[in-house]
């Protein structure tokens, strides 16, 4: 057999196997951009959610003659996602972040388009620090010291309305029995 003949034979016997690898590898493509996509149905990929928060229960805070109606995030899920990918955000409405007890905490804005102004909140319902957040920024702001609340609201509506650091909100019971649907 000259060595054309054997090129040839040889080049015949491979070619079925990298035509497999190739075949096997375009379906392992396949495989991980169906599972992206099913997944993205649910969260994105880094593990946040990827649709807004249904309309959580509410109540109204009060400050001397200001109110806001807030929408109140107790759990895990309602607190990570927030206002992440809501569209509008009306005048004297937001969201109460509610943690179990006292701790520093950190917001960032990623998937928030909304631009937003943020108090921390004692448990005594004291206004410890007023933040403005920017859209879509993924800088976390923390408070710099321990809170029980945190309370986001359209950006600018702290000034608009008066309300400062040391102004204290009543926060009426949280309980589910309290809160509004």
């Amino acid at each position: 057999m000259s060595m054309t003949a054997k090129r040839t034979i040889c080049n015949s016997v491979r070619q079925p196997t990298i035509l497999s690898r190739s075949a096997l590898l375009a379906c392992a493509v396949i495989f991980a951009i169906g599972s992206l996509v099913s997944c993205s149905e649910q969260s994105n990929n880094s593990g946040l959610p990827s649709k807004p928060n249904p309309q959580l229960a509410t109540v109204t805070l009060k400050s001397g003659s200001v109110e806001v109606a807030v929408e109140v995030a107790k759990t895990e899920d309602e607190k990570n996602r927030g206002l992440m990918y809501r569209k509008s955000l009306a005048e004297g409405k937001g969201m109460l972040f509610v943690f179990d007890s006292d701790q520093k905490a950190a917001f960032w804005m990623k998937n928030t388009s909304l631009p937003l102004s943020l108090a921390y909140i004692a448990s005594d319902g004291t206004i410890t620090q007023i933040l403005d957040l920017v859209p879509y920024s993924e800088e976390p702001r923390s408070s710099v010291r321990s809170v029980r609340y945190a309370l986001e609201v359209p950006q600018g509506w702290f000034v608009k309305v008066g309300l400062k650091e040391g102004d204290k909100f009543e926060i009426p019971p949280l309980d589910t029995a309290s809160l509004k649907k």
